[in-house]
């Protein structure tokens, strides 16, 4: 195949390397049929769409749920997934991504890549000829959002018009919400400390969207859904005591609870660390959908593994 011919094919391969290869239109959809597949999953019915499919999963930040989900579902839909970390490929030995990517999606129907910087995403998307899906980089965690939208939808129908308080670090799953904000037609209320906003690109494209603040409880007074993450993300390791000290105040209690809304749901991706960004009473108690919300990887993974596949 020449040149133009490769280049024509890649154009059309579908990504999902942020929610914003979605249209508003087509996230919704893919919220209503993973709680479909839940449904047909939790009755034991079996529905292989993707059999004989195979997905090569190239991890280079560990992850417990990401693999689980994508393992899983790959399984459940009759295909298969291959788990390659840095210690099981040329890439962890310095091939150029361009060409594990070229090698990678001759031999594999999608790749899943689960790293650091997002411009490997990118790069890996732009010379693979099959869809390529973000498990996480250090922007954003778009496959965490479909999850937590999944988990609202089910709990409380659509999102549209709620008011959402995201309280901590302006990190890559602050940036997941903000872009769904944008797309769903919430209003974002983001608490963080002095210095630890959102990046300015994405402030910038969500700005309609989203509110900034460093008052924690206004941000909370009258929330619909309030949602966390851990201080220090993979890779802040050695930062840990610096963001103690900063985010000392922004731990998501009791007390921050009942400023939200009394029906209010409480979300956090996981890991958590109870005694830091959240208490213990918090993310065990009533309002607390965290387990709905793991469980909802799988499902939700397994509509955009349809969506991306399925002709």
């Amino acid at each position: 195949m020449n040149a133009p011919a490769i280049q024509a094919n890649r154009n059309k391969v579908r990504h999902f390397l942020t929610l914003t290869d979605l249209s508003s239109g087509e996230f919704r959809s893919l919220i209503n049929r993973a709680i479909e597949l839940k449904a047909m999953q939790h009755r034991g019915e079996i529905f292989e769409p993707l059999k004989n499919k195979v997905l090569a999963m190239i991890f280079e930040k560990s992850s417990t749920r990401t693999r689980v989900s994508f393992e899983s579902g790959m399984a459940q839909f009759g295909g298969h997934a291959i788990f390659l970390s840095p210690r099981d490929t040329q890439l962890g030995r310095g091939e150029p991504i361009q060409d594990s990517a070229r090698v990678l999606s001759s031999m594999t129907d999608c790749l899943m890549v689960r790293t650091f910087e997002h411009e490997k995403a990118e790069l890996l998307a732009e010379y693979s000829s099959v869809p390529v899906i973000n498990g996480l980089t250090d922007d954003v965690h778009p496959c965490q959002l479909l999850a937590d939208m999944q988990t609202w939808f089910e709990q409380r129908g659509d999102i549209r018009g709620k008011r959402v308080t995201w309280v901590g670090d302006g990190n890559n799953m602050c940036h997941s919400y903000m872009h769904a904000a944008r797309l769903l037609g919430f209003k974002l209320i983001i608490a963080c400390p002095e210095g630890f906003e959102p990046d300015e690109v994405f402030i910038d494209e969500t700005r309609d969207a989203i509110e900034i603040t460093q008052d924690v409880r206004t941000a909370c007074t009258g929330s619909d859904l309030i949602v966390t993450d851990v201080w220090a993300s993979m890779g802040q390791e050695e930062e840990q005591k610096v963001r103690e000290q900063a985010f000392s105040d922004f731990q998501v209690t009791p007390e921050l609870m009942a400023l939200a809304n009394e029906d209010a749901l409480f979300m956090h991706c996981l890991p958590a660390h109870r005694g830091e960004e959240v208490s213990a009473d918090v993310i065990d108690g009533r309002q607390s959908v965290v387990w709905d919300e793991a469980e909802n990887r799988l499902h939700a993974q397994k509509a955009l593994l349809e969506f991306l596949l399925v002709d």
